[in-house]
């Protein structure tokens, strides 16, 4: 009986998590923890009255098949109520086939669906220096596994501050610390209505 509770306890525990499943755009890159767009997303749900917890599991660096990898764990972990699912980026600057990407981005929503997760697909673009093909095709994946699989998408994590340098870090990759809230500006109304019911 014992175990039966602790159980109930973890799964109503459970519905109030959040897991960010992304690379070093979600992980802060070259800024401090606090000045990145998911910490400000812990901060926007604690002053707009909703109670949950964010976890955030975003690695620099990651590709896809190293997030297929780590994210049976993730969900065994954490068990949370939705996944917001950033990665691609680093496949597609690496120009890795576009169709491995978007397999291993379909295991990782099936993985979640199965687990009773809602996913939050959050879609990227490249640089167009890999061809006009490569770009479509990599652009493209988001939205037809969105259709697929019946999935909000952010269309374009970056859409806000890609273009503007003084947004940007250096490398012109990484968005600097004021370049964190248009992100997060950017992610919050399609995420919001998947909170409504939460408050």
């Amino acid at each position: 009986m014992g175990l039966v509770f602790i159980a109930l306890q973890n799964a109503v525990a459970s519905d109030r998590t959040i897991l960010v499943f992304g690379d070093s755009l979600s992980a802060a890159h070259g800024i401090r923890p606090e000045e990145g767009w998911v910490a400000l997303l812990t901060q926007r749900l604690h002053t707009q009255g909703y109670g949950y917890q964010i976890v955030n599991a975003s690695v620099s660096g990651e590709t896809t098949s190293g997030g297929l990898q780590r994210l049976p764990r993730a969900l065994e972990l954490h068990r949370p109520e939705l996944v917001i699912l950033e990665l691609g980026a680093n496949d597609g600057l690496r120009g890795l086939p576009a169709n491995a990407t978007r397999d291993n981005l379909a295991q990782m929503v099936r993985l979640a669906q199965a687990a009773g997760t809602r996913v939050l697909l959050v879609g990227m673009r490249i640089p167009p220096n890999l061809g006009p093909r490569y770009t479509a095709d990599f652009a493209r994946m988001f939205p037809e596994l969105a259709n697929q699989y019946h999935l909000p998408l952010v269309p374009f994590l970056l859409e806000k501050v890609a273009l503007d340098p003084t947004l940007m870090q250096e490398d012109g990759m990484h968005p600097n610390s004021r370049g964190e809230p248009p992100i997060l500006d950017t992610v919050w109304p399609y995420l919001k209505p998947l909170l409504k019911n939460s408050r």
